[in-house]
């Protein structure tokens, strides 16, 4: 019986993924991918010769082919999108498949958040602006509800997945000045990435504007205005 790896595929471009997740990819003989959240070019690159889609897929379903598979002794790829830690949903395969003493090791990807930091040209914590990084989402048809006005308010950097199709709700919470800097980056790193900037009081126009209206993420923040932040050269070149 093989291990089954879960392994973070990156925010889009295909060459970040790990060294290890793409030697896994490489080794593979059963690969099941998360849809269309992972660039088409990695599935491609392996030479699986089973894989599938899960999109759509209910759990058990997922659950029982990677448990065959593994008990048959195939190499068990999971691919998940950027980091399977953030919004990955990879506790209750693990928990499953863990109940049938099958083992399971997670390789850690390349977070879109990472991504979207890096076409902005910024980092999340800068200091003399944000110490602290914020990941939340917003409510909505699977959280009932979020805290992003309590959040809003500590001044820390915030990051808001899976809240594009509620991009005016997210900015309408928001308790900080209407001139914060926000940017919205759509697919980050992928080839058709867009990004986006502005402050909390037009994020959301300018948004709809350049035609994003879902697969984005919501930085909010002086640090997506570094330039005018106000920053404190790091130490570590002092």
């Amino acid at each position: 019986m093989n291990t089954i790896y879960f392994v973070g595929a990156g925010p889009g471009d295909p060459d970040l993924i790990t060294v290890k997740g793409n030697n896994l990819l490489m080794r593979a003989d059963l690969l099941i991918y998360a849809g269309s959240l992972v660039n088409p070019d990695l599935v491609a690159r392996s030479p699986a010769p089973e894989k599938y889609d899960s999109w759509g897929m209910k759990l058990p379903e997922m659950v029982a082919l990677m448990r065959e598979a593994a008990l048959a002794g195939k190499r068990v790829v999971r691919l998940h999108s950027g980091d399977p830690s953030l919004y990955g949903a990879i506790v209750e395969q693990i928990a499953e498949l863990e109940r049938d003493g099958i083992a399971v090791e997670v390789v850690p990807g390349v977070s879109s958040m990472f991504g979207a930091a890096a076409a902005l040209k910024t980092q999340f914590t800068l200091r003399g602006v944000s110490e602290s990084v914020i990941v939340t989402r917003p409510a909505g048809a699977t959280l009932e509800k979020d805290m992003i006005a309590e959040f809003s308010r500590s001044g820390a950097t915030m990051v808001v997945f899976l809240g594009t199709e509620h991009l005016e709700a997210v900015v309408a919470k928001v308790e900080c000045p209407p001139e914060t800097p926000a940017a919205v980056v759509y697919h980050a790193t992928w080839p058709d990435q867009k990004v986006v900037v502005g402050t909390v009081a037009d994020i959301a126009a300018k948004a709809r504007a350049a035609g994003i209206e879902r697969s984005a993420l919501i930085i909010i923040g002086g640090v997506v205005d570094a330039a005018r932040s106000g920053y404190v050269n790091s130490d570590l070149y002092g």
